[in-house]
């Protein structure tokens, strides 16, 4: 499986996010968390699996990122609803290991997303479920700033760098 509009292993994705993660923390939950963030999405572990095996606080991690689908919706319909769904867990976060793993994981994605913008241009956005590049941009503007407890480690200053640069923003 390789990941949307890339040439990459998808399996590469959630050791980069892992990797990031560690240059943040050394909390050995938050980087299992890190690692395992799509599991419950994108293969068939569940929730009570990840407890069972890692423990309470690494399915609460995992557990932050993992989007209800709405399968009775059209992916491109629920689009917006699930990152809506996402941002309001993320905007509640009482642990600061659930910032660092969505920082971690965006940070990832939106390294993707350059490599895909200086390849193909605005033609990009064909490969994803939202073509909206403004809908991705508020998602991705909205992670920042909840995460910006974190701006002084080097991966968030990349994180909001690569938004500018992917999304056009204007450096401050």
């Amino acid at each position: 499986m390789l990941r949307k509009g890339d040439a990459i292993p998808y399996v590469l994705h959630p050791f980069e996010v892992a990797s990031i993660a560690a240059t943040i923390t050394k909390d050995e939950e938050v980087l299992a968390a890190a690692l395992l963030h799509d599991t419950v999405e994108d293969a068939e572990a569940s929730l009570d699996q990840i407890r069972e095996l890692f423990g309470d606080r690494v399915a609460e991690l995992v557990a932050s990122e993992t989007e209800d689908k709405h399968p009775e919706l059209p992916k491109s319909q629920s689009w917006r609803l699930r990152k809506e769904e996402s941002l309001g867990r993320l905007a509640a976060a009482d642990d600061d290991g659930i910032l660092v793993v969505w920082l971690a994981d965006k940070l990832a994605n939106m390294r993707s997303y350059a490599r895909m913008k200086r390849r193909e241009g605005d033609a990009m956005w064909r490969y994803f479920n939202q073509s909206d590049p403004e809908a991705h941009r508020w998602y991705y503007r909205s992670v920042a700033e909840m995460t910006r407890r974190l701006s002084e480690s080097e991966a968030w200053q990349e994180y909001d760098s690569l938004i500018k640069s992917v999304f056009g923003e204007e450096s401050s």
